[in-house]
């Protein structure tokens, strides 16, 4: 009876470092846009919302659908353009804005075609910047890519040192227009 008493803490710790493993950080699911072409792979239960920007001197409507897991963000957003022959330049300003609000230069931008931008003028940046209240290191991985007179915004921003690279391209390549 004493040496099982001695052993209780070591089943408690072997139980709990069961249960731990049973529940992941990363808990992957198929997303598909409400009313948009897309799915994706997203590492926890998502939350879509829509609200008004001025995209380019445009004001639309942007609707996002997003997840956060440890501090880090994974969205997609888009915005249906009034003009098509405008989602080059609102693809643009769609990444220079979120560059921006990180205060952040692009390490990377790189189109998703290697050697040259694809038809739909899709572009893959990193982004380096900060924290505008904690000044803490930002890390922006993001896809930019326009089909029609829709245009989307792929995206993974964290604190540097919490995004992890693996989950970000989970993520990033999961990505695909019906």
């Amino acid at each position: 009876i004493a040496m099982t008493k001695r052993f209780v803490p070591l089943f408690l710790l072997i139980g709990a470092l069961f249960l731990a493993a049973c529940s992941p950080k990363y808990n992957w699911r198929e997303v598909r846009g409400k009313d948009a072409p897309f799915v994706v792979l997203l590492p926890d239960k998502p939350v879509t919302v829509s609200r008004g920007i001025n995209l380019d001197g445009e004001a639309m409507t942007m609707t996002m659908t997003a997840t956060e897991v440890d501090g880090v963000n994974f969205a997609v957003g888009y915005v249906v353009l009034s003009d098509a022959t405008r989602r080059q330049a609102a693809l643009n300003a769609m990444k220079t804005a979120l560059v921006r609000n990180i205060n952040g230069t692009v390490k990377a931008p790189t189109p998703s075609s290697p050697g040259e931008q694809s038809a739909n003028g899709a572009i893959d940046i990193e982004a380096l910047g900060r924290n505008g209240t904690s000044n803490e290191p930002l890390l922006l991985l993001g896809h930019f890519e326009a089909r029609d007179n829709r245009v989307y915004q792929v995206i993974v921003l964290g604190n540097e040192k919490l995004v992890s690279r693996e989950e970000a391209n989970t993520f990033l390549t999961s990505f695909k227009l019906n």
